[in-house]
């Protein structure tokens, strides 16, 4: 998780979504089965740290009810009631809009907004939860304990992975509707930032007129620009040790209070972990590391995981739950830690793959990329 947002996650949450041609005001009349009578709410979403705004308020009688709303282009709303958890995000692309949900269906497909650009963000979202299930059921596989079937399961954790982010990215670049693009975005943290910065490229070509977009590509060469001078900021400040350069030693307690340097593990092939208990991408890539770890763990190698907490219950909850069993250690010092400056990173998850002298051999490996090159290292 970077001290600054993450790329994708800037561009989605950055990117607002109201600036196109003035399709001045909308209707949404509603049926809601299994609803009481309530108040409902019409709020306008945005794609920013703006807070969700409410532009119309009315009564559910019988399970209908009429909204109206005006916007300068096709936004994100949704439908909010006063009663129920429930909440409906829909497009505005149509000035007369049709809903139909049951409060009792609570799958995907039950609610509908009758338009082409909510037909495909429903159908976009539904595809991203089919596959994030699948995900899901494999990562379980790769940890039941049972070898073969968890060696199959890798594999095709590996596949799933690489096939979500090449659908979301191919979804970006086809996608007719640059509202649902844009909201495509904000699923985007785990794909190549290269990959990702084309195809923010690609969307302004696509729809050189919608404002939204225009303001996508402004965030996103604002980012880069951010991001290129904290990098010679803290190249200037120190090196970063790279491919080829023995790795800094330091020496930190374990959760037991008891001290562990790098340098105990020399004679093995070592990948030190550097994440924390509160960052998601770290937590989320951690069924990866210890896919890697169980495949692995056999062939004189092992992880050594460097946590920037700063509160212990919290750091030891997570190796728990997480079921992280290598070592780890921290000085419990936040970003304050000592391996920060000895190894020049500044955003987390971030790791390095030593050899047994010690040597780093390669430095970022996530995903299926961690597993290709222990395969080439250590062979499969």
């Amino acid at each position: 998780m970077k001290k600054l947002l993450t790329l994708a996650f800037s561009i989605a949450m950055l990117a607002s979504c109201n600036q196109k041609v003035d399709k001045g005001s909308f209707t949404v009349n509603g049926q809601l089965k299994n609803a009481a009578n309530q108040q409902v709410y019409l709020e306008q979403l945005f794609f920013s740290n703006q807070a969700p705004e409410v532009v119309d308020t009315a009564e559910i009688r019988d399970g209908r009810f009429a909204l109206k709303g005006r916007a300068k282009e096709e936004g994100m709303f949704r439908i909010r009631l006063e009663k129920e958890p429930s909440g409906f995000i829909f497009i505005n692309d149509v000035q007369s809009l049709q809903f139909e949900a049951d409060l009792k269906d609570p799958s995907l497909s039950g609610p509908v907004f009758h338009s082409k650009a909510n037909g495909i963000l429903k159908q976009f979202i539904t595809e991203l939860n089919t596959r994030s299930e699948q995900m899901q059921q494999a990562s379980q596989q790769v940890n039941s304990g049972n070898d073969s079937l968890a060696k199959a399961a890798d594999q095709s954790l590996q596949v799933l992975s690489v096939n979500y982010q090449n659908y979301i990215l191919k979804f970006i670049d086809t996608v007719s509707d640059p509202v649902v693009a844009i909201f495509a975005l904000g699923y985007t943290q785990q794909v190549d930032q290269g990959l990702l910065g084309q195809s923010i490229t690609k969307l302004g070509s696509r729809f050189p007129n919608h404002q939204g977009v225009a303001s996508v590509m402004t965030q996103y060469n604002q980012y880069m620009s951010q991001m290129k001078a904290q990098q010679e900021k803290a190249a200037q400040q120190t090196k970063r040790p790279g491919v080829g350069d023995m790795a800094p030693d330091f020496s930190m307690n374990d959760p037991q209070g008891k001290p562990f340097s790098l340098s105990q593990l020399k004679g093995q092939y070592v990948l030190v972990d550097f994440w924390a208990s509160w960052c998601g991408p770290c937590r989320g890539e951690n069924p990866n590391v210890v896919a890697a770890y169980q495949k692995f763990k056999d062939k004189n190698f092992t992880v050594l995981g460097v946590s920037l907490d700063e509160d212990k219950a919290g750091w030891v909850k997570a190796i728990e739950k997480d079921k992280l069993d290598w070592k780890q250690i921290s000085d419990l010092k936040g970003w304050g830690c000592a391996a920060v400056s000895l190894y020049g990173f500044d955003g987390i998850p971030y790791n390095v793959l030593l050899d047994p002298n010690g040597k780093i051999i390669a430095t970022e490996l996530r995903g299926e990329y961690l597993h290709l090159k222990l395969a080439e290292v250590l062979g499969k």
